[in-house]
């Protein structure tokens, strides 16, 4: 049998006596791989954009937001209906093991004024816990301190957008501005967060304590309304065995008949998360299936190329054989063939693959993040096509009678 050396140099020797048809026969294995490195590493990019968005929200989230006012048949959206209060947050804090912190929310648009500068903006009351949850730290500047709600202080903390509106380059800290005409002394500067997945800026926001909120800036109908409470659970399966307590808790403080519908309405964020990164696997599955088709399309290729090549080599078939070629190594000759072009096509593939997933990132908006594994396995599947298709050429040139060989004209 001839050793792996040789059968190398003359795989090697046939693929440069036929350099173009060589090119065009890996053509199609070099479309495949780059397509599935291509295709994989955006759907992977858009799974990692979902989780780093959520991080940004926080983890283990729990939302609850008051619930749907109805009037004169015309029904309104969540949050019409004044029905939760701070202290709903608070009685589920204390009351619901799976929950670690509550934090009250009262969010309204408004027009912030600095001197000659404004800047229309979200203002939202609440307290220290939700940069908790959010796992929000200060830039520079302190918190809201519990005097601060308690009093309710006119103080605020601005997100970086408001900053660069308001200031430019004037150092915020112990400036006073104007919300809704009220004077508010800002007190701190929030870290530079950015969009979120939807195009959101973050950092566009002023906070103020809830109590400021409720009693001097949003004018609430009720004592102690909030339009939500966002809650943290201890972990993430907390998040669905808590939904059930806080509901019952909730009907119980709302005085909710057993024949009434809930007025407020939870929204498990934990679960919306596992969707859409479940949704963007099967994107990615999906994905790659339809690239890998081109690479089934490039293995017929080869093996078509590798028919014509034996057809074509019939009467070298023939001198092998009689000067003591055996059959195997007939067959290892073509299927080394049929491999090096496939794992050359491979190479070149990743490489324009790999290219190909950094322009995605630079020139549209799709987030491409390339990772080992979906190198290898688009790299490892070309040569597993190359053995599969050049196995029938090679198993076919191994059959041919010596005799009629040399005769082959």
């Amino acid at each position: 049998m001839i050793d792996a050396r040789t059968i190398f140099s003359i795989a090697g020797r046939a693929i440069k006596a036929n350099k173009m048809r060589s090119i065009l026969t890996s053509l199609g294995i070099i479309i495949g791989v780059a397509a599935v490195i291509v295709m994989l590493s955006v759907g992977n990019g858009a799974q990692i954009s979902i989780q780093n968005e959520m991080k940004t929200m926080g983890s283990n989230l729990i939302i609850i937001r008051s619930g749907v006012a109805t009037s004169s048949g015309a029904r309104g959206g969540h949050g019409s209906q004044p029905t939760m209060k701070k202290s709903d947050g608070d009685a589920i804090q204390q009351k619901v093991a799976a929950i670690k912190l509550a934090a009250p929310i009262l969010e309204e648009t408004a027009q912030i004024v600095y001197g000659n500068a404004n800047w229309s903006t979200g203002v939202t009351g609440t307290d220290r816990r939700l940069f908790e949850i959010k796992e929000w730290d200060l830039a520079y500047g302190r918190m809201f301190s519990s005097t601060d709600v308690r009093s309710a202080a006119k103080v605020a903390i601005l997100g970086q957008t408001v900053v660069n509106e308001l200031f430019g380059d004037v150092d915020p800290l112990g400036k006073t501005i104007r919300v809704k005409g009220i004077p508010f002394k800002v007190i701190g500067v929030l870290v530079e967060r950015g969009q979120s997945g939807p195009g959101i800026d973050q950092d566009d926001v002023v906070y103020i304590p809830i109590t400021t909120a409720q009693k001097k800036v949003m004018g609430i109908s009720f004592p102690d309304q909030v339009k939500q409470v966002m809650l943290q659970a201890i972990d993430a399966q907390s998040t669905y065995t808590a939904q059930e307590e806080i509901r019952e808790l909730l009907r119980q403080r709302h005085n909710l008949g057993a024949n009434k519908e809930d007025d407020f309405v939870i929204r498990n964020l934990t679960q919306m998360m596992e969707m859409m990164e479940s949704s963007t696997k099967v994107m990615t599955i999906l994905l790659g299936s339809i690239a890998s088709i081109s690479l089934l399309v490039g293995g017929i290729g080869i093996m078509n190329i590798m028919l014509v090549s034996v057809t074509e080599r019939t009467r070298e078939i023939g001198i092998r054989m009689a000067i003591g070629a055996k059959a195997w190594d007939i067959r290892w000759q073509f299927l080394t063939e049929a491999l090096v072009l496939s794992l050359i096509g491979g190479l070149v593939g990743v490489i324009l693959g790999l290219i190909g997933s950094a322009l995605v990132g630079i020139f549209t908006s799709l987030p491409a993040k390339v990772s080992l594994l979906y190198v290898l396995l688009p790299f490892s599947f070309s040569g597993v096509v190359g053995l599969f298709f050049g196995f029938y050429p090679a198993y076919k040139a191994s059959l041919l009678n010596p005799i009629n060989a040399l005769r082959y004209e």
